[in-house]
């Protein structure tokens, strides 16, 4: 019998989130939408220690032996548990979760094609550092947003010295500021070693903090998601060791460890952003239940529809492309965690979920009335916050193509 529980031992663990989402984030929730760069410092002390912890338990098993993780048995709940999490901060505050120390999406393309050299490496800098420090990953540009393949950001590699020289500019860069101000953080960059091969030949490199070269811009203004470190980076002459290259330097037709590679992070990190999104939704949809509560508005789920009212009916709807989306988002979520593939999983969430947190939040803004509009209530930076999930790791429309593609069998030239 298919179960959709979450496991027991997963349950308790989100506890300490909820505490930390209701207690620490939600009180400041307001304040840092309004002082959109400073960053939440309460959060990101108190996160850290339990990063440094995980970074520790994933070090002792790159460490074993031969560098490899021990051999597993059952389901690896890990993205599972992250997805939870995400979810549960996401409900205290999206701009703040996003200040999270550790690796993030820098990580997270370690993690997916990275040596275990590599990942012990860059990871120890997060099981052993007194302070925090961040990861980050740096793909779009000014030219190149969806279509990768128009990337100008170039590697070349210096046989004199064996470095590549890094040159271009990276916009929209979540917590690049965090990462690259201090020597303990990094950023992975996105960069074409033959632009003549289109995405064959774009490569990840780890660029390391206070490497020269590297410029922070003062952090983006954005509509939502204002606590949330956002900047651009220019990248002039950067040089980086032969070895910060994540995967293989050849240009082929077919390589795991190259643009293909690289994709594989956003198999891990669209769940990722669509628990975001749920979060979001679900503080939106709880608040909206409960100001219509007060106003003596008590949905009856007995009732069949043609005798509910119009807001009930919303209502209804609203929960509806919650459950929706987030049953989605813990399919792709639970693929991982049993060695599944979830190409097609994490982009049919990413895409619903996106959809759904956008029409949630504008409905609860519109059924709350001139409150909802105002910023007397968060109902409103809820909107404005929800509508980066609809964006970030992969617009709907390409996620929507991905979906397509992998259900009619066609390829990227067939189906544009």
């Amino acid at each position: 019998m298919i179960s959709f529980e979450i496991p027991e031992k997963l349950q308790q663990e989100t506890k300490m989130a909820e505490m930390v989402a209701a207690q620490v984030m939600r009180p400041k929730s307001r304040y840092l939408d309004e002082h959109e760069h400073e960053r939440p410092s309460d959060f990101i002390n108190i996160m850290w220690p339990v990063i440094k912890e995980q970074y520790k338990k994933q070090l002792a098993g790159l460490q074993n032996g031969n560098g490899s993780q021990p051999k597993r048995e059952g389901p690896n709940w890990a993205v599972l548990r992250f997805v939870l999490l995400i979810e549960m901060l996401s409900w205290g505050d999206t701009g703040q979760y996003l200040c999270m120390p550790g690796g993030g999406l820098g990580g997270s393309a370690v993690e997916a094609v990275g040596t275990p050299e590599q990942k012990v490496r860059f990871f120890s800098r997060f099981a052993e550092g007194n302070e925090p420090s961040w990861g980050s990953m740096a793909i779009t540009e000014p030219d190149a947003g969806s279509d990768n393949s128009s990337m100008r950001t170039t590697a070349v590699l210096d046989p004199a010295t064996n470095e590549w020289i890094i040159n271009g500019e990276k916009i929209f860069i979540t917590s690049g500021s965090l990462s690259l101000k201090e020597s303990d953080g990094f950023c992975v960059v996105w960069a074409t070693v033959d632009p003549t091969a289109g995405r064959k030949g774009i490569k990840s490199f780890v660029v390391e903090g206070r490497t020269p070269g590297v410029e922070v811009s003062h952090g983006l203004d954005k509509l939502g998601i204002r606590a949330s470190d956002t900047v651009i980076l220019s990248f002039r002459d950067v040089r980086v060791p032969y070895e910060n290259l994540l995967g293989s330097p050849e240009v082929r037709e077919k390589s795991t460890k190259g643009f293909a590679g690289a994709m594989q992070t956003f198999d891990a990190s669209r769940p990722a952003v669509a628990a975001s999104a749920m979060g979001i939704a679900r503080a939106a949809l709880e608040f909206t239940k409960q100001k219509l509560v007060e106003d003596g508005i008590v949905l009856d789920y007995t009732k069949p529809r043609h005798e509910l009212t119009a807001v009930e009916r919303d209502v209804l709807n609203m929960e509806a492309q919650y459950k929706t989306a987030w049953l989605l988002t813990l399919k792709a979520a639970a693929a991982i965690a049993h060695g599944q593939g979830n190409r097609l999983e994490a982009s049919m969430c990413k895409a619903h979920a996106g959809t759904a947190v956008t029409r949630i939040t504008q409905k609860s803004v519109e059924l709350l009335g001139p409150l909802g509009y105002s910023r007397e209530l968060l109902a409103e930076k809820w909107m404005r916050d929800a509508k980066i999930n609809d964006i970030y790791e992969g617009t709907r429309q390409i996620n929507l193509l991905i979906v397509a593609r992998s259900i009619l069998g066609y390829s990227r030239r067939e189906l544009k």
